[in-house]
């Protein structure tokens, strides 16, 4: 049988392809191979995990398993929490404080406060082995809030009225259409009394101080770093080399050990599909005029609050130093 001129060329070419991918992928596999070997040789693999706590604090699943990993991962050596926040629920700061504390069964905890740290921030905090906040950093705001509204005026002026059926006279209550009778009151303050102790405990418990004392303090109010430091809330004035330098001072860890920034996975869908559908939506939506509230992406900030709120009038002036 005799074979084609082409044919012939055509199969060398397709061996000449096959060895050139072949080759290439012996090459890369050797590449992956040696990092690989480099990387679990490298006598630098010990390092401090940066973790940002930011913005509102709620039940985050993303936080925690990321905090679950730095503690298994043996080249975490320590933990140094960069505190933004103004607080959030309490159920998110409950769960975020128990979680760095067992974090700090096997490594050393540090934080620092950066312009804010209140609240469910500062009950982060404590959870450290030693608290860093800047002069002026505001810290404190040590309490627990329930909020409702009362809307039934407005619905009396548009001529709206609300009925409901419920099974006791406290179910649904507060009831933000009508007044609040003097018995939901009380089961609120039971709530938010029962949930103050807790966190007072912690403050008797993290920083070594005489429930009297510690009361005297958490009365709500914010503390500058200074203030906090003197208060014993705090344990030293600095930044985040004051925190690295703490590690090294009282941990006997290398002061040259590097610092890596860790993030959670955010729980969104970041398909092309899931992204074309939602620019779709907003340009919709804009054409029309409308404008949709945005969620905090990882929880709901219903609920049971340790979270500062300044409250602004309209002749306050506000100056940034960032």
């Amino acid at each position: 049988m005799t074979l084609d001129v082409d044919a012939i060329l055509d199969r060398r070419r397709q061996a000449r392809r096959i060895s050139f991918w072949r080759g290439l992928v012996f090459v890369l596999a050797g590449i992956a191979a040696a990092v690989t070997l480099a990387v679990t040789l490298s006598p630098q693999r010990q390092h401090v995990a940066r973790i940002a706590i930011t913005g509102a604090i709620v039940s985050d699943r993303p936080l925690m398993q990321l905090l679950d990993s730095v503690r298994e991962d043996d080249d975490v050596a320590a933990v140094l929490l960069s505190i933004d926040s103004p607080g959030g629920t309490s159920v998110g700061g409950e769960r975020l404080y128990e979680a760095l504390r067992t974090v700090a069964i096997d490594k050393p905890v540090v934080a620092h406060i950066n312009t804010l740290g209140a609240s469910a921030a500062y009950m982060t905090a404590m959870a450290a082995d030693h608290i860093v906040a800047h002069r002026t950093s505001l810290t404190g705001s040590i309490g627990v809030i329930i909020q409702y509204g009362q809307v039934g005026g407005l619905l009396d002026k548009i001529g709206v009225s609300m009925d409901k059926v419920t099974s006791g006279p406290l179910k649904a209550e507060p009831d933000p259409f009508g007044s609040t009778p003097p018995e939901a009151v009380d089961v609120l303050q039971s709530v938010v009394d029962d949930s103050y102790a807790w966190f007072l405990s912690l403050v008797v418990e993290r920083r070594g101080l005489e429930e009297a004392t510690a009361r005297r303090l958490a009365d709500g109010r914010i503390y500058t770093g200074t203030q906090a430091l003197e208060a014993g809330l705090i344990d030293e004035i600095g930044g985040e080399d004051a925190a690295v330098a703490w590690l090294a001072r009282d941990r006997n860890l290398s002061p040259n050990l590097p610092i890596k920034t860790y993030k959670p996975r955010a729980e969104r869908d970041f398909s092309l599909t899931a992204r074309m559908t939602s620019a779709i939506a907003d340009r919709i939506l804009g054409a029309l005029g409308i404008t949709l509230p945005s969620f905090p992406s990882t929880g709901s900030v219903d609920g049971l609050l340790s979270l500062w709120q300044a409250s602004f009038s309209s002749d306050t002036k506000v100056k940034n130093n960032d």
